[in-house]
């Protein structure tokens, strides 16, 4: 569907690079040119007053929103989580898997593939089942099984060429044969939900792993004996580190050693958000099991563990700013081409020439003002 040329002036534009104090032309649905001051051009144009605009937001690691998860494998559900979120200023998603028996995980995935087909999705991540038993946070540890590349291959035939992201506890038998089959396959490793100490976490790094799923959540602790995963990912310039920055999952005095030790370019925020995102307190359910949030704080029913979060992506990006001294560009670049680069997705995540014209627009308090979609506006 064909829109309007129109030119965005007057905008601080977050690139890869840096900021642009200046305009951004959108034709076709991408961006066709951009620069500083004023744009020798005609046609549309519309004044931003000076607001940032950057690169439609990226979030890797979600599970739900809107009243919806995508395990349910339910299209229309899937369509209402994307929808939510991109009116949000969130524009690529990658849905998001919990631990469920063989046969379901196959039919979740190829629920999902149809909908990266149709481009609502950028791609699957699973974080179950082969993760450890006494990290499993807000999944049924009685899913949870060893890593096994035969049922690995099950969810590639069924994902179609779209499964991006499988997390792994290191220390469990056939972690190292599923991370080099996953790399090999063209899908990211991730490490988490573990306890594996300092020397299995590098070991799985050594094996292709290339992200620390939500950093200090559901994994060894950092002590300075026996530093574990935490450190390992941290110290290795090779890992992008996941972190959910709602200050609930992770303090903001946490929070900030990450980004001081990592460097925002390898700081990937995500929300890990479930069903119960944009709707409030309540009881909702996580895979098959009980979630209670009070206070925009998710926790399972049974044992009080924290289970996902209930924020959307633009707010991590301003407790980053506000709670962590981080600057915008850090930020936004942490939310978007970071997230982008670490998963392979190819045209999402950044402003430049050529590009998808995915773009958010936030004011001077970082709030959302309009979202931009494929060269249209949400709303």
């Amino acid at each position: 569907m064909a829109h309007t040329p129109v030119t965005l002036t007057n905008a601080r534009v977050v690139t890869p690079d840096g900021v642009h104090d200046g305009w951004l032309r959108v034709e076709d649905g991408r961006v066709a040119a951009l620069g500083p001051g004023e744009p020798a051009t005609s046609g549309e144009t519309r004044d931003m007053g000076g607001a940032w605009v950057a690169p439609g937001l990226v979030d890797t690691h979600i599970h739900g929103g809107a009243g919806h998860a995508f395990p349910d494998a339910d299209p229309e559900g899937a369509r209402e989580i994307v929808a939510f979120n991109r009116a949000r200023g969130v524009t690529a998603l990658v849905g998001g898997l919990v631990a469920a028996t063989p046969d379901d995980t196959v039919r979740q995935v190829a629920a999902l593939a149809e909908l990266c087909d149709a481009g609502e999705l950028e791609g699957i991540y699973l974080e179950g089942p082969f993760i450890a038993r006494s990290k499993c946070g807000a999944h049924d540890p009685e899913l949870l099984r060893d890593p096994d590349t035969a049922e690995f291959d099950r969810w590639l035939e069924a994902g179609r060429g779209h499964v991006r992201m499988i997390t792994v506890a290191p220390e469990l038998p056939g972690a190292r044969e599923l991370i080099g089959a996953a790399t090999s396959s063209g899908v990211v490793a991730a490490v988490g939900h573990t306890e594996a100490t300092y020397e299995q976490t590098l070991a799985a790094f050594d094996a292709g792993a290339t992200v620390a799923t939500h950093l200090y959540n559901a994994m060894r602790p950092l002590n300075h004996r026996d530093p574990g995963p935490i450190a390992a990912a941290l110290g290795d310039d090779r890992v992008t580190v996941e972190l959910i920055l709602d200050n609930v999952h992770v303090h903001p005095g946490a929070a900030g050693l990450v980004f001081g030790a990592a460097g925002a370019d390898r700081v990937s925020l995500v929300t890990d958000a479930m069903s119960a995102t944009g709707l409030g307190d309540g009881e909702y359910t996580l895979g098959d099991l009980r979630v209670r949030v009070h206070d925009g704080e998710a926790r399972l029913v049974e044992n009080g563990a924290i289970a996902s979060s209930t924020i959307v992506l633009p707010r991590a990006v301003r407790n980053a700013v506000e709670g962590l001294g981080v600057s915008v560009p850090e930020a936004v670049r942490s939310a978007s081409s970071v997230p982008a680069a670490a998963l392979g997705l190819d045209g999402t995540g950044r402003i430049e020439e050529g590009g998808r014209a995915d773009l958010v627009v936030l004011d001077d308090d970082l709030g959302v003002r309009e979202v931009m979609h494929r060269g249209a506006w949400i709303g």
